[in-house]
């Protein structure tokens, strides 16, 4: 397996996790499902009621209320909601909320520094001098960015499903199942990738995959065990039960998937926040997957694989924005898998991939800064649209100005609009840094 460390490893690292954690995102529906679960698994029960109240994002079963969300990320944020206190005697600010801030980042937060390390090491090994521009592109580049700093599971999903793709690759069978199968109890989806990283184990022998079985044995148990406790069967997904305005639909097909019609397909590329208006980086990474492929051709047909099925499920869902979010985020899972194929089209086509990269994180700043705003027609507006709002119809002198998240500097005076031109800063200099400067030959290891 390719493995290298890019120069400035810690500052790119630094600079990413800055530009994409530091906002302070309004408390939405994602976080009353989750935390309400991981409160009421503190105290020894599954449903939700009456913490979750009214909340959108709910299931009902034999007379009472569940989340409809995989348990994973729930379960993972239990300490972290128990030290901060979130659910004390005050409840907890729907805007501003330190404590929410610090619960998204010890669980989304992590995993998305972890993405970005896993993608840098394996791209600087298999394109010296590339890993850095590959590790900022993917990181600022595309949807992991604005959802970095929330408690959509995606991103910590990916981070589990990618590691253990990665730890598939070195051999490691037992951990490899058991990384992916916690990426199943994360987002359920991801059933899609232990099928398709468990066919690659099984290329390597019959002993490997039995070692991968057994190691995603325990995680699915519990996921079980967990479904078994509140809906009566372990075979019984939260998603069979969602009880919205969109539950009628998400029964319909596979948990709302069917086969892809020109609608969604249409949003997925081409709609405000699509692949083609928002992050065109991502057809550079296609195109270097094909070239990674040379080397590492069951590698790189497994990422290309997961990426496309990702894209043909998102293509079949009813909602393919799923909801207010900051584009087709059912995507995010599949992203660090076709991201090994940017230092290669950084290596092949240097300035087209660096445009591309730097049109990407432009987007996706504007994203990060603007998206969970509470604005009428915020969640239809283009990045581009976005970003003329701000610069050209607001008033940056305004401490609050309306178009722009909160940011966790607001606690130590920092006006918004200052914040918001920090975080650009930061994400300019990843870019500037990771492209300026190249590792050198003896930088490299082979893992």
């Amino acid at each position: 397996m390719p493995w290298a460390r890019p120069r400035f490893e810690r500052s790119l690292l630094a600079l990413v996790g800055f530009a994409a954690l530091s906002s302070v995102y309004v408390r939405g529906t994602q976080d009353v499902s989750r935390l309400c679960l991981a409160h009421s698994l503190l105290h020894g029960h599954l449903t939700i009621e009456p913490c979750a109240g009214a909340t959108l994002d709910r299931a009902t079963y034999a007379g009472h209320v569940y989340s409809d969300k995989a348990p994973g990320l729930s379960v993972l944020a239990m300490p972290v909601v128990w030290a901060v206190g979130l659910f004390g005697a005050h409840g907890w600010a729907a805007h501003g909320d330190l404590r929410l801030w610090v619960v998204r980042l010890a669980t989304t937060g992590i995993a998305f520094i972890v993405l970005a390390f896993l993608v840098g090491r394996i791209a600087e090994g298999s394109a010296p001098g590339y890993g850095g521009a590959a590790l900022v592109a993917f990181a600022l580049g595309t949807y992991v960015a604005p959802l970095a700093g929330t408690t959509f599971d995606h991103v910590l999903a990916g981070s589990l499903a990618f590691g253990g793709f990665v730890l598939a690759w070195s051999g490691r069978y037992v951990l490899a199942g058991f990384s992916v199968a916690l990426a199943v109890d994360t987002d359920y989806l991801c059933g899609l990738v232990a099928l398709i990283v468990g066919v690659y184990v099984l290329l390597a022998g019959l002993r490997p995959l039995l070692r991968f079985a057994a190691g995603a044995a325990l995680p699915l148990l519990l996921l079980g065990a967990y479904d078994w406790a509140a809906f009566g069967s372990p075979f019984h997904l939260s998603y069979r039960y969602v009880a919205n305005v969109y539950g009628r639909r998400q029964s319909a097909g596979l948990f709302g998937i069917h086969t892809p019609y020109a609608h969604a397909v249409g949003q997925v590329f081409l709609g405000s926040r699509g692949i083609l208006i928002a992050a065109p980086i991502l057809i550079a990474a296609a195109a270097g997957l094909v070239l990674l492929g040379k080397r590492y051709r069951r590698e790189a047909i497994v990422c290309g694989t997961i990426f496309g099925v990702f894209v043909l499920a998102n293509c079949g869902y009813f909602l393919p924005y799923g909801g207010e979010s900051p584009g087709p985020r059912f995507l995010v899972p599949s992203l660090p898998f076709i991201a090994l194929g940017l230092a290669p089209a950084f290596s092949r086509w240097p300035r087209a991939t660096a445009t591309l990269a730097a049109i990407s994180i432009a987007s996706m700043t504007a994203l990060t800064l603007t998206w969970r705003q509470a604005v009428s027609g915020a969640n239809r507006q283009t990045p581009w649209r976005a970003i003329q709002r701000v610069l050209i119809d607001g008033n940056l002198s305004f401490r609050s100005h309306p178009l722009l998240t909160a940011n966790v500097l607001d606690g130590i005076g920092i006006s918004r609009a200052v914040a918001a031109a920090l975080v650009c800063l930061a994400a300019a200099t990843a870019l500037a840094l990771a492209l300026t400067h190249r590792s050198r030959p003896d930088d490299h290891a082979t893992a």
